[in-house]
């Protein structure tokens, strides 16, 4: 060995200590491959199941790269420094290759203290919307909502969200603070019905609708006011008015429960029909074209010269 050593130096010019380390190196990475090669051969033969093999294939895999980095890095750094200070170092290219997984669990330590949200809430994050249904190391599980299926109703679907997320987005949650959400149903009249009596038909639908709601809401406001400055002078539903190209739009604003709020439109969408249906004088706007002849039908004042 001290002759090879002697030619190598002499034919390559690295030293002893270099060559030594080289060696080192390269033995501890065929050893680690040799152990990792023969455990992966074993659980294979042990099963079958494909998920089983990746995941050992994978854990068998980054447990012989860490150790790898931290013996090879013995080899080479011993006289640089401690192995506290190898640790430093290898820590720092650690966070710095991993910066997502450490992402992902500052997020988690943020979701455990200060909890913006929790286990059965509904979320919006980024593009995201759904349930909460589980909070992990790495990431958390929403049951999806929206996506193809209207007025926030679930999709079946599960999505498994980085918790760095948590961190980089803007979090909207529909539980959190004040529990209840403003929806609004708009109704769009023709111009010529009895659009004050079509208002006040809706105004005694809301009404009808949100009576249970009111204390309910009211209670929650002063829970949420002890953690937000969140205050509401009026939580009565209420009816707007404004005019569209086609018609006079009044738009039913109200309060609901988020996860009832489809149920809610339908049964004041329904009341609206029934009663609208009994008024002569009401009658809703939709896409129509008709012919105006001013002269004859516009109003005294303001017809144009037949002349």
């Amino acid at each position: 060995m001290t002759r090879l050593a002697q030619w190598i130096e002499s034919t390559t010019g690295i030293g002893a200590d270099l060559q030594e380390k080289l060696f080192a190196t390269v033995g501890t990475i065929l050893v680690l491959w040799l152990i990792r090669f023969l455990v992966v051969r074993l659980i294979l033969r042990r099963t079958e199941d494909v998920r089983a093999r990746y995941r050992w294939s994978k854990l068998t895999g980054y447990v012989a790269a860490c150790l790898g980095i931290f013996l090879v890095g013995r080899v080479w750094f011993e006289g640089v420094a401690s192995l506290a200070t190898f640790l430093g170092l290898l820590s720092a290219g650690l966070a710095i290759a991993l910066k997502d997984v450490v992402a992902d669990v500052a997020g988690w330590m943020f979701l455990m203290w200060r909890r913006p949200f929790w286990i059965g809430d509904r979320i919006q994050i980024g593009e995201f919307a759904g349930d909460v249904i589980d909070i992990r190391l790495f990431k958390f599980s929403l049951l999806e909502i929206r996506g193809w299926v209207g007025a926030d109703q679930s999709t079946g679907r599960v999505l498994h969200v980085p918790n760095g997320m948590a961190l980089s987005h803007t979090v909207a949650s529909y539980n959190q603070g004040f529990q209840h959400i403003w929806n609004e149903v708009p109704v769009l009249v023709t111009f010529e019905s009895n659009w004050r009596k079509a208002k006040e038909i809706l105004q005694g639908i809301a009404d009808k609708h949100a009576q249970s709601l009111g204390e309910a809401a009211q209670q929650r406001i002063r829970e949420a006011s002890k953690r937000f400055m969140i205050f509401y002078t009026t939580l009565t539903p209420t009816v707007y008015t404004s005019i569209r190209d086609s018609g006079v739009l009044l738009t039913l604003r109200y309060l609901c429960e988020p996860r009832r709020r489809r149920g809610t439109e339908q049964a004041i969408c329904e009341d609206i029909l029934d009663e609208f249906g009994k008024c002569g004088d009401v009658d809703f706007a939709y896409p129509t074209q008709r012919f105006y002849d001013n002269a004859v039908e516009g109003r005294p004042g303001a017809r144009a010269d037949s002349q």
